[in-house]
């Protein structure tokens, strides 16, 4: 959840999950997946970060209580398992058993804004 303020200066809190899109025009306009539009005081950027802060903390909450990887390891083998096909069904799921990695996680790419007319 992130606290924004709308265009009146009441202040809410809102499911970032929600967030279909952002766009400046000048306000920000958020469309959220119902399809319901918002007019915040926050700019584009300032929206993505409070979204990126909230979601880093998630993680490292999670991350905390999860412990050494040993506690991953069996659903990173259940992701990895090569499963037979479903009679009726063309789906195959065929990835090679990585272990978990015993080093740092791999650094992860920025994200990046949408150009203009995306």
């Amino acid at each position: 959840m992130i606290e924004l303020t709308r265009l009146n200066g009441s202040t809410m809190v809102l499911n970032s999950d929600l967030i279909k899109t952002a766009e400046a025009s000048p306000d920000t306009m958020l469309t959220l997946i119902s399809g319901e539009k918002m007019i915040v005081r926050e700019d584009c950027d300032e929206v993505v970060e409070r979204v990126i802060a909230y979601r880093s903390r998630l993680l490292a909450a999670v991350a905390g209580r999860m412990g050494p990887w040993g506690d991953i390891r069996p659903v990173a083998s259940l992701a990895s398992l090569d499963l037979p096909e479903q009679p009726g069904s063309a789906l195959r799921r065929s990835v090679p058993h990585d272990p978990a990695p015993s080093g740092p996680l791999p650094k992860q790419q920025p994200l990046r804004k949408p150009s203009p007319g995306q």
